[in-house]
């Protein structure tokens, strides 16, 4: 299993029915391997990430599925959207792919 975690430094403006609508978007992508989509707002408890308000977690059966994904031009077109509500673009994204052991 691999879990594809997502963290958004959103621009202050970013507009919240279209990070909505990529959120419905990519949990309903549909492909082989992918197995959960969770989204919400960074609680940031520990005080250590404050920049990042909001993230998802995708789960992968394994690497396959995960570069099946990344592949897809739907989550590529999705991709393109979020890139546009974080700040510095690409540069707001922090991506995590954890195999739990």
């Amino acid at each position: 299993m691999i879990q594809h975690i997502v963290m958004l430094r959103l621009k202050p403006d970013a507009d919240p029915a279209e990070l909505a609508a990529v959120m419905q978007g990519l949990g309903a992508l549909g492909l082989a391997g992918f197995t959960g989509f969770q989204h919400g707002p960074n609680r940031d408890y520990e005080a250590k990430t404050q920049d990042y308000p909001y993230g998802f977690i995708g789960t992968f059966t394994d690497a396959d599925a995960v570069a099946t994904y990344a592949a897809d031009p739907r989550h590529q077109a999705l991709g393109g959207r979020l890139v546009a509500l974080c700040e510095g673009g690409g540069d707001g994204i922090m991506v995590m792919d954890i195999e739990p052991v």
